[in-house]
């Protein structure tokens, strides 16, 4: 018997910054003593190669989980640590600091692959705007 597996992946989505997101553009998050925040992984996977990852692989790559038990092991073993962190409920790109607190929109095209968006940027305006594309916004900072 296989375990469910869930995911973070959306199509034709664009994720818009929060509503209490105070970044005025999109803003490369800060080292915090010295060393990349989740936020600043998440940035540097998009950033460098947009539209080549889906939330999953993001979500999946940046986690504590994955950090641990690093890149070096096997092909084998990190489908293994895959499968099992998406045997439970992950939180999506949405709950990203990313567009929480940075400003910045992300986009998944018809794949899931996923890129980003300052949100000052006339592409961020053209995919706010698009009627074709799922809408939702990062989730906010504080409660309401």
């Amino acid at each position: 018997m296989s375990n469910k597996l869930h995911t973070t992946n959306s199509c034709d989505t664009f994720i818009q910054v929060a509503e209490d997101c105070v970044a005025a553009t999109g803003v490369v998050p800060p080292d915090r003593a010295g060393k990349p925040t989740v936020a600043g992984l998440q940035y540097a996977m998009i950033a460098r190669k947009p539209y080549r990852y889906t939330s999953d692989d993001i979500v999946f790559a940046t986690s504590a989980t994955c950090r641990a038990v690093g890149w070096e092991m096997s092909a084998a073993a990190r489908a293994a640590a895959r499968q099992l962190f998406f045997s439970k409920g992950q939180d999506c790109l949405s709950a990203s600091p990313l567009g929480k607190q940075y400003g910045w929109g992300i986009h998944a095209d018809t794949k899931g692959r996923v890129a980003l968006y300052a949100v000052d940027s006339a592409e961020y305006r053209r995919l706010a705007s698009d009627p074709t594309l799922t809408q939702t916004r990062a989730m906010r900072s504080k409660r309401a």
